[in-house]
């Protein structure tokens, strides 16, 4: 069996409007913003999914047994290097509140267009400030975008 890489295998992009979160059209994800070369190789960050666990032991129990809660995502994310002009993701989504969905497909190299039935994740989100981060020797200029996933997404949709 051969690995899988990550590198250069992830797509994200910043889509303004999906009519259905299980088959986003190929004309709007087009319609879309590309980030994956504008994020660092750690920026997406948070878009795993954790499950909560319930408790359904009882008083009885000489066991504590657990069931599946809900799914939640935490510290969801997007890290990215500001440009010089023309920095179209620092003017889209630097503005708080900003709405949309992230979408992302992964296992398919980057450069490859948007095809139908490719599975990708949508994710409704809203950005929260924008953060621009201290500067250090020896790297790019960076900033951070909270995306605040507002509605449960859709991890396995296919593009339609």
């Amino acid at each position: 069996m051969t690995d899988v890489l990550a590198d250069g295998n992830t797509r994200v992009a910043y889509v303004p409007a999906i009519a259905s979160l299980t088959a986003p059209t190929v004309a709007e994800l087009n319609a879309g913003l590309l980030l994956q070369s504008l994020i660092t190789p750690d920026g997406l960050i948070g878009f795993e999914p954790d499950t909560a666990d319930v408790p359904t032991g009882s008083l009885a129990s000489t066991f504590s047994t657990v069931d599946i809660g809900r799914d939640s995502f935490s510290g969801t994310m997007l890290r990215l290097k500001k440009q010089t002009s023309g920095d179209t993701a620092f003017t889209t989504l630097g503005t708080r509140g900003t709405a949309g969905y992230i979408v992302i497909r992964r296992n398919v190299v980057e450069s490859t267009a948007w095809t139908s039935t490719q599975r990708v994740a949508v994710y409704p989100i809203k950005t929260g400030r924008m953060r621009e981060l201290a500067p250090a020797e020896n790297e790019v200029q960076k900033y951070e975008i909270p995306t605040k996933i507002y509605q449960a997404p859709e991890l396995a949709a296919a593009v339609a």
